[in-house]
């Protein structure tokens, strides 16, 4: 199974092209829903990696996807404008999940 990206910016891209991953790059809603579509349909991908601003900008489009899709698992990722994330996601995640202050 091989890793698929769908950008919103083209530095990103060519980035995870430089390891040897492929993708595209997309701006508009539609064509990001075309996109997943289309990556979910593969069955050679394994994971599908979107950039951030997907998740942020067309909820309504990505959030579906990710519930409804366990093969490839969607996972979002930072572009080169860093994460959108709080600085201690991971903690405040692992405490959330297993009901522990760490």
């Amino acid at each position: 199974m091989k890793m698929y990206l769908i950008s919103d910016n083209i530095d990103t891209y060519t980035g995870m092209r430089l390891v040897g991953i492929e993708g595209c790059v997309v701006h508009e809603k539609q064509e990001l829903k075309d996109a997943m579509e289309r990556a979910i349909a593969d069955p050679s991908i394994g994971v599908l990696l979107l950039t951030e601003k997907f998740g942020r900008d067309f909820p309504e489009v990505v959030t579906p996807l990710k519930m409804a899709t366990k093969v490839p698992i969607i996972i979002e990722v930072p572009d080169r404008h860093g994460t959108g994330r709080k600085p201690d996601f991971i903690t405040s995640y692992v405490n959330e999940a297993i009901g522990l202050k760490l």
